[in-house]
C-alpha cells in the first residue's frame, strides 16, 4: 500500500496556549477508499526547539524515514496566516520536486503549490458553499469553499478546468505528476467515482 503524506492545517486555542494540527477525518477516509495509507505530517517539525542541529532539514528527514509514496495538501488556513504550515508545505514541494514524487493539492493546497511555483492569488466571490460546473479537460459539478483563486496559471502548469466565471480550478504540472483541484472531493456526501479514478491514476497503484 502506497504512503501519502498529507500536510495539515493549524487551529489556535489562545486560552490554552495551543497551536494543534488539525485534519478532516473525511480526507483520511477519502485517501483509504483510493487504497492509500494516509500519513499527517507535523507542522512543528521545523520549530527551533524540535530541530535538532544534526537534521538541517528535519521535514526531509522525516519524509525518508516515513518513506511516502505521494504528497497531499489539504484544503485549509488562508496563505500566510500559519507560517510554519508555508514553510513545511513549502519544503514538501521540494521534496516532491526533488524526488519525483506525486503531489495532489486540495483547495489551499493547490494555491499553495500555485503561489510556491510564481502565480499570485485574487479575491473570487460566488465560490463558499455552492457549487460549480467545470469546463475544460475536466468536466463535472464540484464543491467550493474558498474566498480567493489564482489569478494567473502558474508557470511549468497548464489550466484543465475552470468554472462558470473562467475561475481556475484544476491545474496540472506540465513534467511532474502533480495536480491542484479546488474543490474538497473529501465533502462529498460519497465520495465521486471520478475524483477516486483520477487520484489514483496521477498516485498509481
Amino acid at each position: 500500500m502506497k504512503r501519502v503524506a498529507m500536510s495539515q492545517a493549524v487551529t489556535i486555542h489562545p486560552e490554552r496556549n495551543e497551536r494543534r494540527d488539525t485534519l478532516d477525518q473525511r480526507l483520511t477516509a477519502f485517501l483509504s477508499s483510493a487504497h492509500y495509507l494516509a500519513i499527517p505530517i507535523p507542522n512543528g517539525l521545523l520549530s527551533q526547539t524540535n530541530q535538532p542541529a544534526a537534521i538541517p532539514d528535519p521535514v526531509s528527514a522525516w519524509l525518508d524515514e516515513v518513506n511516502v509514496d505521494a504528497i497531499v495538501l489539504s484544503g485549509g488556513n488562508d496563505i500566510g496566516s500559519c507560517p510554519e504550515r508555508d514553510l513545511t508545505e513549502s519544503r514538501l514541494l521540494e521534496y516532491a520536486r526533488r524526488k519525483g514524487l506525486p503531489a495532489l493539492g486540495i483547495c489551499r493546497g493547490m494555491q499553495m503549490m500555485g503561489t510556491w511555483s510564481g502565480a499570485t492569488l485574487a479575491p473570487v466571490a460566488g465560490h463558499v458553499k455552492t457549487r460549480h460546473t467545470l469546463h475544460g479537460a475536466l468536466s463535472g459539478n464540484v464543491n467550493s469553499f474558498h474566498n480567493l483563486a489564482l489569478a494567473q496559471c502558474p508557470r511549468e502548469f497548464v489550466v484543465i478546468a475552470q468554472s462558470e466565471d473562467d475561475s481556475i480550478e484544476a491545474i496540472r504540472h506540465t513534467s511532474l505528476p502533480w495536480e491542484g483541484w479546488m474543490w474538497h472531493p473529501e465533502r462529498e456526501p460519497g465520495f465521486a467515482a471520478e475524483d477516486l479514478r483520477r487520484l489514483q491514476t496521477l498516485f498509481g497503484d
